[in-house]
């Protein structure tokens, strides 16, 4: 089984913040697989599972219903239910204000990098150990409102296409593993194909 986490805060006021682009994310790949429902609520974690008809095979997509910085504990139980090896199985999405909107990056491991929920996730696991796709939205002013916030009118159309490019990578993960995910993606600028 492989587990994807996306990454965001529970209820509609915070449904197009930049925080939620992980959870964006997890809902396209749901809609694309046609999976219907919320998923069942367990631990706090919204799960949602599918067998894939490829070599992906059984996939779980989680988002933890708490808020940010308390995603370690619905995570972590839904793990204890599977047979998931955090280091080989396991890819978090989440929001990056260090990476400009139109950037995503791939990486096999590392830390928080100053994200709430990642040092939650670090900090229950007790690792570092585990893929995280990283999808960038910007630096603006104070970091908490920057990412509380929805994205501005002029940004909406390249944050959509940010979250069907990760929503890409993740499934390039599945089927190819992280390596080539970050070979694929890592150099990816959305901003340089607008307008062509």
């Amino acid at each position: 089984m492989k587990v994807i986490c996306g990454l965001g805060n529970p209820g509609e006021r915070y449904r197009l913040t930049r925080h939620n682009v992980g959870f964006r994310v997890v809902d396209l790949l749901a809609d694309r697989w046609a999976l219907t429902g919320e998923g069942r609520l367990r631990d706090g974690a919204a799960l949602l599972e599918v067998h894939r008809p490829d070599p992906a095979g059984k996939v779980l997509l989680v988002k933890p219903m708490r808020y940010m910085n308390r995603s370690g504990g619905p995570l972590g139980a839904a793990l204890r239910q599977t047979d998931v090896e955090v280091t080989d199985d396991l890819l978090v999405v989440a929001d990056d204000i260090d990476l400009p909107l139109g950037r995503i990056r791939v990486r096999r491991s590392g830390s928080a990098g100053g994200h709430n929920g990642l040092r939650d996730i670090i900090s229950s696991f007790g690792t570092n150990e585990f893929a995280r796709l990283r999808i960038g939205v910007g630096r603006a002013g104070d970091a908490v409102d920057h990412v509380l916030a929805s994205f501005k009118a002029d940004e909406r159309e390249i944050a959509d296409e940010m979250i069907q490019v990760g929503a890409d990578a993740v499934e390039r993960w599945l089927h190819d593993g992280v390596d080539e995910t970050m070979n694929t993606f890592n150099g990816l600028d959305l901003n340089a194909t607008e307008g062509t």
